[in-house]
């Protein structure tokens, strides 16, 4: 069954929920939906509080690691960790906390070929079941194709079965935000989440466009219930007005 999987997302220090093809490394700053008061490290605790298990802590950009710790200490093995993983850096966030380090960039040369070798030394480093590869993409003429640094840049790498197979054996789950619908409150990508519940190979979470709950419920049913959720600028917590926190909570709670 799908289930719902809170997320922090920290910029600048803050948790704030960005429109996500906004998000560049030049010119004006992102859009933003919503910027929060709130400590990293509350949401955090509440998510603790609530048993949400499987959530993530994603870095955008510089000056987020202290709050990135400070929230994966209120909940320690509760949360993954991603933005500017490396191999260099990837075991010291499992030991800050961190239940998998989700790694895309670091993957990929600056140009956005696949490097295969990079991938096979950092499972060697860390282990399979604790990688979190994100497959974030855009759609492109050939479906959905993987984009890093900030979903700024294409890869060489589409969202395909074939693909999936071959990734899927050197991490324990794949974490895809729709880049193109990221934070608009405009509905999901259908057609991937479809997509991705038709091959199912291991557990994914999909990220980009939740509304209302009726979108939840849409994920649960185009995917078979083989593909997990996100929700973001429509949540309360984060200012929305589509989707209530309690009600994912007890969306959850179904097979408690």
């Amino acid at each position: 069954m799908t289930q719902f999987r809170p997320c922090i997302d920290l910029h600048d220090g803050k948790v704030k929920q960005i429109v996500g093809g906004t998000l560049r490394d030049d010119g004006p700053g992102p859009r933003e939906n919503f910027v929060s008061g709130e400590a990293p490290a509350a949401f955090a605790a509440r998510y603790r509080d609530d048993r949400l298990t499987g959530g993530h802590v994603i870095k955008l950009g510089s000056g987020n690691d202290q709050p990135a710790r400070d929230a994966l200490a209120a909940w320690p093995g509760g949360l993954q960790l991603g933005g500017g993983i490396t191999i260099d850096n990837a075991a010291d966030w499992l030991t800050a906390g961190a239940s998998h380090v989700i790694v895309t960039s670091w993957l990929f040369s600056a140009e956005g070929r696949f490097l295969p070798d990079r991938l096979a030394a950092l499972v060697e480093r860390i282990g399979q079941n604790r990688l979190v590869i994100d497959l974030s993409c855009r759609r492109t003429a050939s479906g959905w194709t993987v984009a890093m640094n900030r979903w700024q840049t294409l890869t060489d790498i589409d969202i395909t079965p074939a693909t999936l197979d071959r990734l899927a054996g050197n991490c324990a789950e794949f974490l895809i935000h729709a880049a193109d619908v990221e934070g608009l409150c405009g509905g999901i990508d259908q057609a991937l989440v479809k997509h991705l519940g038709a091959w199912g190979g291991c557990p994914m979470t999909y990220a980009g466009g939740v509304a209302n709950m009726a979108d939840v419920t849409l994920v649960e049913t185009l995917s078979q219930g083989r593909v997990d959720i996100t929700v973001g600028s429509a949540l309360d917590l984060f200012g929305g007005t589509g989707v209530r926190y309690a009600d994912l909570v007890a969306w959850n709670q179904r097979t408690a």
